[in-house]
């Protein structure tokens, strides 16, 4: 799957799922997100703004800020008060000899004096002051980061730190933005966004423009999310957490098929795993990252056993990586590596029974012999020291079967053009690896052997 095959199709799962508030829009920030950013990113409104003033259309309007500022436009209206006793501004004579002759005819201190005033808040400058305060907000949020040495800002506002500087002091001191007042909440309105980008003036017709982008972004337009996954200025420089996700994603529609039925989507907050929840006859739970701690369910090797006559769960890993590596790449032999990285976790409760199942996925977004045969050792591994309230899930010391029925181990890889064996001739293999463009198809017969 190249990166453009991956693009299309997250950006029709984010559409489908996310979008439509079922798929937890957290989950997407947390795999989409720059992975140098702190959590507050994982807000995905404060990330979709991350993304919008990262673009070059807004830094180059900041950029011309302090010019366009000058002529901003006003609305002159004059304005008719009563004075006693003194004058301010031009009197109205007319006015006047009306006024005393109608209240106080014997009053020759009461004046009606004209004063022209400058009305800012016309629409278009509603619409300005809204496009200021989402970019300024924004840069303070992420302002450590803009001055940082981090390649998803080098295009734009890195190197020009003078810029962060200028805005913060345009939006809280410009005497012109000052008088504009603050727009009520559900303002700017389409009347006023039809205003700006009518106007002759290039800052209220870009400042229009550049809103209706960020509306497009935040109602899930599909171009507006292809860009925000397809630019560097957000996509992890690996890839791999988009991959994770289009994994996860597959995973998601799959239980949806099998089951017939809706999964409850939770809220990532921090500290949680769990992304959906379906229930039924049996309970299905989905985690993702940090082997689904909300669950007590742990990864935790196990010191060497004391029988030296049987192997410990440590040494049947390794002959056990080696021998599904062997015999997948079936024109290759491999010798031991380490590793291991996050994992997706399906739970399947079964209360009538008094039993759970569990799938445990790997995700590698490469093709490289080494690493899918390093995913092969860190899958096993978690299937071998899987332990829920401390106890390993998988096998006795005596037995050796310590990676479940062949059933609860995946694999799921980059598209390879090495020879390797399909999903129907790996039923002796401990765990079972699918390709990418494998999942669509062949994913729902590893699910139905656990659930």
């Amino acid at each position: 799957m190249d990166r453009e095959e991956l693009l299309n199709s997250l950006t029709q799962d984010i559409l489908v799922y996310a979008m439509h508030g079922a798929f937890p829009e957290q989950e997407i920030a947390r795999s989409i997100k720059p992975e140098n950013l702190d959590q507050r990113f994982e807000d995905y409104e404060l990330l979709l703004d991350l993304h919008f003033i990262l673009q070059e259309e807004v830094v180059d309007f900041v950029r011309s800020l302090p010019k366009r500022l000058r002529n901003i436009r006003t609305e002159t209206e004059s304005v008719s008060r009563t004075r006693r006793g003194t004058v301010d501004g031009h009197v109205d004579w007319n006015a006047t000899v009306k006024k005393r002759y109608t209240e106080s005819p014997r009053d020759g201190s009461l004046f009606v004096c004209r004063n022209r005033t400058e009305d800012y808040d016309i629409p278009e400058n509603i619409v300005l002051k809204h496009l200021l305060s989402v970019i300024h907000t924004t840069v303070k949020e992420a302002e450590t980061y803009l001055r940082g040495e981090y390649e998803w800002v080098q295009e734009t506002w890195k190197g020009d730190e003078d810029l962060i500087d200028d805005l913060k002091r345009i939006v809280e001191r410009n005497v012109h933005v000052r008088r504009i007042r603050e727009p009520e909440f559900y303002e700017p309105t389409e009347r006023m966004l039809m205003s700006a980008e009518a106007s002759r003036q290039d800052i209220y017709r870009e400042a229009g423009e550049l809103l209706r982008n960020r509306e497009s972004l935040f109602a899930g337009d599909e171009d507006a999310i292809r860009s925000l996954l397809n630019q560097t200025a957000i996509t992890p420089d690996d890839e791999h957490a988009l991959f994770e996700l289009f994994v996860l994603f597959r995973f998601v529609s799959t239980i949806q098929d099998l089951q017939d039925s809706s999964l409850q989507f939770k809220t990532i907050a921090t500290g949680r795993q769990e992304v959906a929840r379906l229930k039924g006859e049996k309970e299905i739970i989905l985690y993702h990252d940090n082997s689904a701690a909300d669950r007590d369910l742990s990864f935790v090797s196990d010191i060497p056993d004391a029988d030296d006559r049987v192997l410990s769960r440590t040494e049947k890993v390794q002959e056990v990586a080696r021998s599904v590596a062997s015999r997948y790449f079936t024109d290759r032999n491999f010798q031991n590596h380490t590793g291991r990285p996050d994992v997706i976790v399906m739970e399947v409760i079964d209360e009538n029974n008094n039993q759970n199942e569990y799938l445990i996925a790997e995700v590698k977004n490469s093709q490289r012999l080494d690493t899918i045969r390093k995913g092969i050792k860190e899958t096993a591994e978690y299937l071998a020291f899987l332990r829920i309230n401390d106890e390993f899930v998988f096998g006795e010391p005596d037995t050796e079967e310590y990676f479940g029925t062949g059933w609860n181990g995946l694999l799921v890889t980059q598209d390879l053009e090495s020879q390797t064996m399909s999903l129907d001739n790996q039923d002796e293999n401990e765990i079972k690896i699918l390709q990418a463009s494998e999942l669509e198809t062949q994913l729902g017969e590893i699910l139905e052997n656990i659930i």
